[in-house]
């Protein structure tokens, strides 16, 4: 990943959790919250509701090459943990990136207008 770093730390996933803002769709719900830092921590959860462990790592395998598809237009300083839903055994790569470019790069990108605007 280009700009990114895996985020693996359990308190980062909570303080995302608890902190952050979120977009979902019905397959994936995306968590993000300022780093501060020049790069993104990106994180995948997949709870064993989803299926057994092909499923849990397909689900992981699809979300992280969509979002290496779509890495250059998210914006820079976020941590950003993406939960799958169990929908999400039936999609394909083009779907999950389909919603990243219509509505979560969106939403971030008008949450970081906003605080920028209420500085």
């Amino acid at each position: 990943m280009l700009f990114s770093e895996v985020l693996k730390d359990n308190k980062a996933f909570k303080r995302c959790f608890r902190s952050g803002r979120y977009c979902s769709c019905g397959f994936l719900t995306a968590y993000y919250l300022p780093n501060n830092e020049a790069f993104n921590r990106v994180g995948i959860s997949v709870s064993k509701k989803i299926g057994n462990a092909v499923c849990r790592n397909r689900a992981k395998r699809i979300i992280r090459a969509a979002y290496r598809l779509r890495e250059t237009q998210f914006p820079i300083g976020y941590d950003i943990v993406f939960a799958a839903r169990g929908a999400i055994e039936e999609k394909k790569t083009q779907d999950i990136e389909g919603f990243f470019t219509e509505r979560l790069i969106y939403d971030m990108n008008r949450t970081a207008l906003k605080k920028a605007k209420g500085k």
